[in-house]
């Protein structure tokens, strides 16, 4: 299944991803810092759900209380939730 989800607090705007069997893939993040942005989508591809959350959540960028990281986890535990 598809999800899009607006992010807060964070250069970029919206992340895109899907989620088959609390697995994650095809994981886009619009806006933000590009090559940063497209390693994390790299690195995650494939990976649970519940690993992306215990590994993104709660991580932050400069002085701002969130990141696309956090903001990706956020994403993820509330695709799970539906």
């Amino acid at each position: 299944m598809q999800y899009a989800y607006k992010t807060k607090d964070t250069c970029a705007v919206e992340i895109r991803f899907d989620m088959n069997d609390g697995v994650v893939s095809n994981i886009v993040f619009i806006g933000g810092c590009n090559g940063n942005l497209k390693m994390i989508s790299k690195l995650l591809e494939g990976k649970s759900a519940e690993y992306i959350i215990s590994h993104c959540e709660g991580n932050t960028c400069g002085r701002r209380p969130t990141s696309c990281a956090d903001q990706l986890a956020k994403a993820v535990k509330k695709a799970v939730s539906e």
